[in-house]
């Protein structure tokens, strides 16, 4: 969460897009900057919870594959409103599961189950699999840039992280024309994302603050 955040305000001095893969390294749950701590403990048995720099609902981390991005002021994604910036990502994921040969859609309407958790049920434009949602996202939009955070809960006949992750960079290269090159956290990216760490994300203060 931290460097997610660290990257969002790195996003006008950095001045490209940043597309990140990451895992968990235990079961955990991560939730909406706007949720209310007592509730979101009521809602899942999964330890610990974090606040999200992003908005959205209780998200699980167990099996998932997440991922961010994070745009420039100046890229045409910022441009974007939240509505066409949501269905724009999760256009993108169908089209990488289809080059691994995995149908998936986005959902045409929205059908919530319980208010308050990403994964059940499903909004508009996210990702579903056999009816069932499989991909979500919540974004945060600043002057210094837009940040998505998004989660993959992998179907059963999902192929392997790593060749979903080639596939992304695939057709962001052949339909968006991105020209991929590895990024690596310089000296004072990785600083504030070790104060933000510090300060915010492993503070019980911040995470329970609502």
């Amino acid at each position: 969460m931290a460097l997610d955040e660290a990257l969002l305000q790195a996003a006008p001095r950095l001045g490209r897009a940043v597309l990140r893969f990451y895992g968990w390294t235990e079961p955990a749950a991560s939730f909406g900057y706007f949720q209310r701590y007592a509730e979101i403990e009521r809602l899942t048995q999964l330890r610990p919870l974090v606040r999200r720099p992003t908005g959205g609902g209780l998200v699980p981390h167990d099996t998932d594959w997440t991922y961010s991005l994070a745009f420039p002021p100046t890229d045409d994604w910022y441009g974007l409103s939240a509505t066409d910036s949501y269905r724009r990502v999760h256009e993108w994921i169908r089209d990488a599961f289809a080059l691994l040969s995995l149908a998936t859609e986005l959902a045409p309407t929205c059908s919530k189950i319980l208010p308050g958790q990403c994964f059940q049920g499903h909004e508009r434009f996210d990702l579903l699999w056999r009816g069932r949602k499989i991909a979500g996202a919540a974004q945060r939009r600043t002057r210094d840039g837009l940040l998505i955070q998004g989660s993959i809960q992998p179907p059963g006949l999902a192929p392997v992280r790593a060749d979903w992750e080639k596939a992304m960079c695939e057709v962001a290269r052949v339909g968006q024309g991105a020209e991929w090159v590895a990024f690596a956290p310089d000296a004072a990216l990785a600083e504030q994302a070790e104060a933000l760490v510090c300060e915010k994300y492993s503070q019980a203060s911040y995470n329970r603050k609502k």
